[in-house]
């Protein structure tokens, strides 16, 4: 125990403590110390407080910080004859209350605060001279010419401190240590040391005894630990010798009540012991060796494990955009009306409003996911070319009659920028860019990952898209939501005037309604396949979709692909048409296909597509 070594004459008499307000300040503790001589530290003492991040002022200071960082008892020292000034030649009195509202006081940083009827300060009879737990006031500060200090050691309720350190703004150690817990009992500790090191550096001698102001001493903590008990939470008996053993070694107090129960008792410093025998078996099973304990299978079967099918399909959806090479955003749920308007087919949306927000940008929770990832495409591109993003996230829906909104969940995705990083051979005119085509390729890629069926696409219309660049995704003839190409005027209005963003934003519950009850993995064929290709010229109005679907339905399941590689428009078909390129891949599963069966087959998508779409086979009969 640290304890000063030889005392001067007492103290009493020359200092009176009053604690106005127990339940802010359970104890206070006012020692003396004389013939100090201040001056800097000892370089250990300096070291030690610039490797912990404090910056050393002189011995007596230094050794206040250096003992809160040892034994985490915050400490203080006053000057006393500036004390003993202020008092007129009376006897100092200190007082520990709440400020009148509209006090000041001077600080140690050398500001004038103004303080508030729930700041805790320490005063004399002339005011306020330290605020509680924070700092001290400039007035009473320790100077080279300080010969008398009056060192104070306290405890002060933690949520007092946090109110006061919260209204001032002035965070400190001090008000650190006093927020996680500091037991009433480590005032006299951390007093002791203190003494102890400034008898020792700063020659002081500490005046017999202290003033030691405890109105309502706090009762230990004892615990009825029964072995019972242990065994039931442990699931194994440790014998009563082994956990007096162990206790012990922590500093616990244990006293024998029977073969079957320990009556414990905390020592002070461990506040995070509370009543009952969980807390004590935490330290016991620690010390005794988790690799003691053996391994025990549960009584009961587990339950079975189910799955959630909305978060499962979230999850492959985030994982197949990842494989596609888009990366994952999460932007804020709050937003402003301003900046969705021009997202949203509803002139005046009913709005989730804030009470209080912390922004002007940030007064509702947003109703578009497409706005949201716009913004975020938009920050970006200011530092980088490329941008592939995208979102799975909740929207605000209000509705009247309700308290609450509805939230379904939204897939938003957004590209911009350059195809693939940049080579010296390719074209760097700005032709490699991402597309409209680009992000229809990553929705079908998506549709086909996680086996959506009856998956198509249609012209589309949403204010937010290029009228002729968007496109409809339809799961089961359902809008399941829209994508294309950012509006020209929607760009400009941001600032993108020079980069084509393509963004999309889908239902999730209307994508999960695509989803089959089972899917079938097909193998692969050992046969080769045998390629063709076939060039139609249609009307303008039909679609690439609809051409597809009836080359698909005519070469049935030996028609293994038919992908679309080019559309032409000009001189060289009639005009209010296109042609049309597709290659396609026959391949059957149990033989490889002769040149007649393959002429037969291509043969009949040919008169289907004269047949149903009316077109013409270019190399044939235009």
């Amino acid at each position: 125990e640290h304890k000063p070594h030889t005392f001067g004459p007492a103290i009493t008499g020359k200092v009176n403590v009053v604690i106005q307000d127990t339940s802010a300040c359970h104890r206070y503790t006012a020692s003396l110390i004389e013939n100090i001589k201040v001056a800097p530290s000892p370089a250990f003492l300096k070291r030690r407080l610039h490797q912990a991040g404090m910056r050393p002022i002189n011995n007596i200071v230094d050794i206040t910080n250096y003992v809160m960082l040892e034994q985490g008892q915050p400490l203080h020292a006053f000057d006393y004859d500036v004390l003993y000034s202020r008092a007129k030649g009376k006897t100092p009195e200190i007082v520990i209350r709440f400020a009148t509202k509209g006090e000041k006081i001077k600080t140690l940083d050398g500001l004038d605060r103004e303080l508030s009827a729930e700041t805790l300060i320490i005063a004399d009879t002339l005011g306020p001279i330290a605020i509680a737990g924070l700092m001290g006031g400039a007035e009473t500060e320790v100077t080279e010419s300080t010969s008398r200090v009056l060192l104070e050691s306290a405890n002060f309720d933690f949520l007092a401190i946090r109110k006061a350190m919260k209204s001032l703004a002035l965070p400190s150690e001090a008000a650190t240590r006093f927020s996680k817990g500091i037991h009433p009992d480590q005032v006299i500790g951390g007093a002791n040391r203190a003494l102890q090191l400034m008898q020792e550096f700063a020659q002081g001698l500490p005046a017999e005894g202290r003033i030691d102001c405890y109105p309502s001493p706090k009762p230990l903590q004892v615990i009825d630990f029964s072995l019972a008990e242990a065994k039931r939470i442990l699931g194994i008996a440790i014998p009563l010798e082994e956990c007096t053993k162990l206790l012990t070694s922590l500093e616990f107090k244990v006293e024998k009540v029977s073969n079957e129960m320990l009556r414990v008792t905390a020592p002070t410093h461990r506040l995070d012991i509370q009543v009952g025998v969980a807390d004590l078996l935490e330290d016991i099973a620690r010390l005794y060796g988790y690799d003691k304990f053996p391994e025990t299978s549960l009584s009961e079967q587990l339950p079975p494990v189910l799955i959630d099918p909305e978060l499962d399909f979230e999850r492959k959806i985030k994982d197949t955009l990842v494989h596609l090479g888009l990366q994952e955003t999460i932007a804020y749920s709050l937003t402003s009306p301003e900046a969705e308007s021009a997202f949203l087919e509803s002139a005046k949306p009913a709005y989730v409003t804030l009470l209080n927000p912390i922004s002007s940008e940030r007064t509702v929770m947003r109703q578009s996911l497409m706005a949201s990832i716009v913004s975020l495409t938009q920050a970006n591109l200011k530092h980088t070319e490329c941008v592939k993003f995208f979102e799975v996230g909740k929207v605000y829906q209000k509705v009247s009659g309700q308290t609450l909104p509805l939230e379904p969940y939204k897939l938003a995705i957004a590209i911009c920028g350059p195809r693939n990083k940049p080579f010296w051979v390719e074209d760097s005119s700005g032709k490699n860019n991402l597309n409209f085509y680009d992000l229809k390729g990553i929705v079908e890629g998506l549709t086909s990952g996680v086996h959506l069926e009856k998956v198509s696409f249609k012209p589309g219309n949403h204010p937010a898209l290029h009228p002729g660049k968007c496109a409809a995704l339809m799961i089961h003839d359902k809008v399941a939501g829209m994508f294309g190409v950012l509006h020209p005027k929607l760009a400009s209005t941001l600032g993108l005037d020079n980069h084509e963003i393509i963004v999309a934003e889908f239902d999730m519950q209307t994508l999960a309604s695509g989803l089959p009850v089972r899917y079938l993995s097909k193998p692969v064929s050992r046969f080769p396949a045998a390629l063709r290709d076939i060039a139609v010229v249609v009307d303008q109005a039909i679609t690439g979709q609809t051409v597809t679907a009836e080359i698909q339905a005519a070469g049935g399941n030996v028609l293994k692909v038919a992908r679309l590689f080019d559309i032409y428009q000009g001189d060289r078909v009639p005009a209010g048409t296109k042609s049309l390129a597709f290659a396609l891949s026959y391949q059957a599963d149990d033989r490889t296909l002769n040149d007649k069966e393959v002429d037969k087959l291509h043969k009949k998508i040919e008169d289907r597509l004269k047949h149903v779409l009316k077109a013409q086979i270019r190399g044939k009969e235009v």
